[in-house]
């Protein structure tokens, strides 16, 4: 049977078009923001919204005691979250928000010496407290970075793990953070929301300072590349959402 070069053309830009479309790689989604600004908000919140979630303030440097505070064991249990992100010596992992570096020096004996945690804040009074802490305990797998609203300042391709604690609600432009995390990540890397549960009344936590997994998710739409794995909900107060990055198709 003869085809016709006009026939030819049209079935290879149709095979062409359905190798294109293949399920096993979902086109990339992105475009997001439509940021908002509202007059009348809670007032624990900075009046800018997304995805119908209001942004919260940052907590300031001045509150780091109680990001430090002993009670914290009890409330939100942190060992089990750590057991949970199952690090493994000689990772990269990011703690973005930083804060005091509670969760840092949790992870940094974790990775090792041929491990690294990256510990990325905003704030300089906070970097300046972990440097302090590191230097008093004698951690030398600590990096301190100072990142800005839109961007943590992450290596390319260089980071396994990338957690985030009680902070991503108060990013004042998520999607970009989110952006730059994705492309941090390596391949197989993964990206840990760590939110106080907006759908459990009985967390005594602002509102604003409170996500629930459902929004979590939603926010997490415009990043085909990434996978919801898996959300932990063992902890206290907390529940712990996680993304895998793709593995790139051969």
């Amino acid at each position: 049977m003869r085809f016709s070069p006009v026939l030819a053309c049209g079935l290879a830009t149709l095979s062409a078009a359905a190798l294109a479309a293949r399920p096993d790689e979902p086109a990339p989604k992105r475009v997001a923001p439509k940021y908002e600004t509202k007059r009348d908000h809670d007032p624990d919140g900075i009046g800018k919204f997304y995805m119908g979630r209001e942004i919260a303030r940052v907590m300031g440097y001045q509150g780091a005691s109680w990001l430090e505070r002993p009670e914290r064991v009890k409330e939100e249990e942190p060992a089990k979250l750590i057991e949970a992100l199952a690090v493994r010596p000689g990772m990269v992992v990011a703690d973005v928000g930083a804060g005091s570096g509670y969760h840092t020096f949790l992870l940094a004996p974790l990775v090792g010496d041929r491990g690294k945690v990256i510990a990325s804040d905003i704030q300089p009074e906070m970097l300046e407290m972990m440097t302090e802490k590191a230097k008093k305990l004698g951690v030398k797998n600590v990096e301190t970075v100072r990142g800005t609203e839109t961007d943590p300042k992450l290596p390319a391709d260089g980071v396994d793990l990338i957690l985030m604690v009680d902070v991503y609600h108060e990013f004042s432009h998520p999607f970009e953070m989110v952006e730059k995390m994705v492309t941090a990540l390596k391949p197989g890397g993964r990206l840990v929301f760590v939110e106080f549960r907006l759908e459990d009344p009985k967390v005594f936590i602002k509102l604003v300072h409170k996500m629930s997994e459902r929004q979590v998710l939603r926010e997490m739409e415009p990043f085909a590349e990434m996978e919801h794995t898996r959300t932990i909900g063992t902890l206290p107060w907390q529940h712990v959402v996680v993304f895998t990055k793709r593995q790139p198709k051969n």
